[in-house]
């Protein structure tokens, strides 16, 4: 039995690990996919804290190997769920395992929602991004596009068009969705182009993007637009699906916990992209870890 399980091997739940052991605790951390979480998608990182630049996959290995000299154990599995058992935790995973803790920890993160086109994945890092704050500064000068309507494709957009040549803006339905004074002020400028009643049907560029083929949703008319980059932002999902019937999640699937990370659930915590939060970025996922773990700590030694 562990102290501490921790559900996600992303920057929060890797920081959440090595708080926990340097106060003591045992800690297990479960990962199904890849450790780094979204940002190993990011070929060149420079608003992490202490690095000048890296890529994601470095920062990535470097908290894996901070936390493993911390003593962290770790297993590759797919969590299914948690069964409460008052003072103590059993997490549940799809080849039949179950692993017992005193407290958990869900920082399961979120993914970015996709356009599902033939070769997405892999020019994810190659041209493909989701976040103008991380990654805007490499399209300086250059033509980008920004998949989206709402307040978070504005926000990018805006963002984008201070540092780059041309701004594209592609949104399916007939008028952009966000606030706005949000929409007057991309209308004002004159690099940006909006493309309304649009969605984009394919990607071009062998292992890096050039461009893109987009459709007009009336007319069904096809276009080919030379890109450097793309910004897809049409929403996040957060991988919450294994834990809804247990802790109290937000009406767009996000744990419903503030900035203590308390879930609904005594004894279950939460920490980074997966819970209700404004912003999501490496630090604050970093900065969620670390009180989500104290808060783990302090619950253990007040049952004990």
């Amino acid at each position: 039995m562990y102290d501490i399980i921790i559900i996600g091997g992303g920057p929060a739940g890797l920081t959440a690990a090595v708080y926990a052991r340097r106060a003591g605790k045992s800690v297990l951390v479960i990962e199904k996919e890849t450790f780094g979480g979204q940002i190993t998608f990011s070929p060149k990182v420079e608003n992490i804290p202490g690095f000048v630049s890296l890529t994601g996959n470095e920062f990535a290995e470097k908290l894996v190997e901070q936390a493993l000299a911390q003593g962290t154990e770790i297993e590759m599995a797919e969590v299914t769920g948690i069964r409460d058992n008052g003072k103590s935790k059993t997490v549940l995973t799809e080849d039949g395992g179950e692993f017992e803790a005193t407290a958990v920890i869900i920082a399961t993160g979120a993914r970015h929602r996709l356009l599902g086109l033939e070769g997405e994945e892999e020019l994810i890092g190659e041209g493909i991004s989701f976040c103008a704050v991380c990654d805007g500064a490499f399209y300086e000068g250059k033509t980008v596009g920004v998949v989206g309507g709402g307040n978070s494709a504005l926000q990018e957009a805006l963002l984008l068009s201070e540092l780059a040549k041309k701004v594209y803006v592609i949104q399916n339905l007939d008028d952009l969705t966000g606030e706005m004074s949000l929409r007057d002020q991309l209308r004002a400028k004159d690099n940006v182009e909006i493309l309304l009643g649009t969605v984009v049907d394919a990607y071009h560029g062998e292992g890096e993007l050039c461009g893109i083929t987009v459709r007009r949703v009336a007319s069904g008319e096809e276009d080919t637009i030379a890109l450097d980059g793309l910004f897809i932002a049409i929403g996040l999902v957060p991988q919450n699906e294994p834990f809804a019937k247990l802790v109290e999640l937000d009406d767009r699937g996000y744990v419903d916990a503030d900035e203590r990370c308390l879930t609904s659930v005594s004894g279950i915590f939460t920490a980074g992209d997966c819970r209700r939060k404004r912003i999501r970025q490496v630090a604050t996922a970093a900065a969620d870890g670390a009180v989500a773990a104290l808060a783990a700590c302090d619950y253990i030694d007040a049952i004990r």
